[in-house]
């Protein structure tokens, strides 16, 4: 049996949320890094009009874009980006892409340094048409999302926490307090972000 892993550098680092997803307990991820990559504020989703919409809190204002972690291929001097491996099924895959629809599944099995045991390894990188090199005027990172990844890579393991810092920058714009206020939001998909 081909064993598969999910190489996560945002939110699936955290084990409750990869739960959430996969219907099942996850046990603690084992770090990881994605050489010949880099992480960035670059994922967009229209908060207008996608499956879920936010409004600030207070004050109940709709922003337009929410914006959260991306990997890209990296660029001369750019320090990989630290992350986890999940282990899951070819099913397990099928339910992840429908939390992950804003990105494209690649494979990234050769670039995983701490990635042995596993014959393939994948990793989610935004589509085309949701990446956001620049953050759109009026966009916003919630910060239920920004504090569960911090506190996933700061149980991850020591320097976990702090290489992510490094190897991603702070967000590009305000980190604001929201509310769901309109959802179709599929099963198993975070409710909270």
């Amino acid at each position: 049996m081909t064993r598969i892993a999910v190489f996560a550098y945002a939110s699936l680092v955290d084990p409750a949320s990869a739960s959430q997803t996969l219907g099942r307990p996850v046990p603690p991820p084992t770090p990881a890094s994605l050489l010949g990559w880099r992480r960035r504020w670059s994922i967009v989703r229209d908060n207008l009009r996608s499956e879920k919409t936010f409004a600030v809190e207070p004050g109940g204002e709709l922003p337009p874009w929410v914006i959260g972690l991306n990997i890209e291929p990296g660029e001369d001097g750019d320090s990989p980006p630290n992350g986890a491996l999940l282990e899951v099924s070819e099913a397990e895959l099928e339910r992840l892409d429908l939390r992950e629809l804003r990105f494209d599944r690649v494979d990234v099995s050769g670039a995983v340094d701490g990635g042995s045991g596993f014959e393939r390894i994948v990793a989610y990188r935004a589509k085309p048409a949701h990446r956001a090199p620049k953050p759109p005027p009026g966009a916003i990172v919630l910060g239920p999302y920004a504090r569960t990844v911090e506190a996933a890579f700061a149980a991850l393991g020591e320097g976990e926490r702090e290489r992510f810092l490094e190897t991603t920058g702070p967000p590009p714009v305000e980190v604001v307090e929201g509310v769901l206020v309109s959802d179709r939001i599929p099963p198993g998909n975070p409710r909270a972000w």
